[in-house]
């Protein structure tokens, strides 16, 4: 099966480079630095199996956000790759199509169901699609292609509500998939969302499950799908912030290839080098396999910024 390669990855850098956890600066990821604040639990939320009447909530909450299409369903999960690693299951194995280079886990999943992965811009129509928009890690926004199974991970697409293909999820065969940990910045609660054709929805809430999310995470994310004011403000100083590393980074001899306002891509020459030289500051950055040149870096905040600067 192929190697998994995600960002992350704190005590390997701890054992590689050494220092504690505490001491590392984590940017080789795409979560937002300064999170939604979760209030306390009170009453039951911690004891009690979540109640329909709490995933009706979050429903209500996400078709509110999202401008979902009244004709398509909703599935909260435990995060986008639970779902990832179940939607090749949907349909008979065939040929998916994936536009890359790109978030390596849809390939993986749809392999090990028995799928032929081919890059996506062939002229036969496959059986499946698969795009990630914005795209990971070049943030490019992309058209869905045609197949009988269309997959849209939107995983960074709340950085960029307006570019949404959301439209499109009422349309047979079409998932959109939805990521709360990264613009919410709460990644490790878990929850991610299928919005999509109701019958493969339908499939995928049997896969996952009746207690799919839990109590603290129906609350937390009902509460946040709410807060627009908050998803305004934060969109606003994630611009401001990305332009400020995008600066920082010019002056120290990158350029920028792309990505969105929650990471950012340069191309540095000699990706393991600047790699090598960040993480001996306790700073972890992300080098791809299929590239050489191209380091990509989450967004600091507070002292990291100037953390970053002096390991430059």
């Amino acid at each position: 099966m192929q190697a998994a390669d995600h960002g992350g990855g704190i005590d390997a850098a701890v054992a590689r480079w050494g220092g504690l956890r505490g001491d590392w600066l984590d940017l080789s990821t795409g979560i937002n630095p300064r999170p939604y604040p979760v209030a306390a639990f009170g009453g039951d939320v911690w004891t009690a199996l979540p109640d329909a009447a709490a995933f009706a909530a979050l429903e209500a909450a996400a078709r509110a956000f999202w401008r979902v299409p009244e004709g398509a369903a909703v599935l909260a999960a435990s995060g986008a790759s639970a779902l990832i690693a179940r939607i090749p299951a949907l349909v008979p194995a065939g040929q998916v199509a994936i536009a890359g280079p790109t978030y390596n886990e849809h390939g993986r999943a749809f392999r090990a169901c028995g799928w032929e992965v081919a890059e996506a811009g062939g002229d036969a129509v496959p059986e499946a699609a698969v795009v990630v928009h914005p795209n990971n890690p070049d943030g490019r926004l992309q058209p869905v292609p045609d197949a009988a199974l269309r997959v849209v991970d939107e995983s960074f697409c709340d950085v960029c509500p307006d570019e949404s293909q959301i439209a499109l999820a009422d349309r047979a065969g079409v998932v959109v998939l939805k990521s709360f940990g990264k613009f919410w910045g709460l990644a490790g609660m878990r929850l991610g969302f299928a919005i999509g054709d109701p019958a493969l929805v339908a499939r995928l809430a049997a896969m996952v499950g009746p207690w799919a999310v839990s109590g603290p995470a129906l609350r937390v994310g009902a509460a946040a799908l709410a807060d627009g004011d908050w998803a305004r403000a934060t969109r606003a100083r994630l611009s401001l912030d990305a332009a400020r590393l995008d600066g920082l980074m010019q002056r120290a001899g990158a350029t920028v290839v792309g990505g969105t306002t929650l990471f950012r891509l340069y191309d540095v020459g000699d990706a393991t080098a600047w790699a090598e030289r960040l993480a001996r500051h306790r700073i972890l950055g992300r080098v791809f396999p299929y590239s050489s040149r191209w380091l990509r870096l989450g967004l600091p905040d507070g002292a990291g910024w100037e953390r970053l600067e002096a390991a430059l």
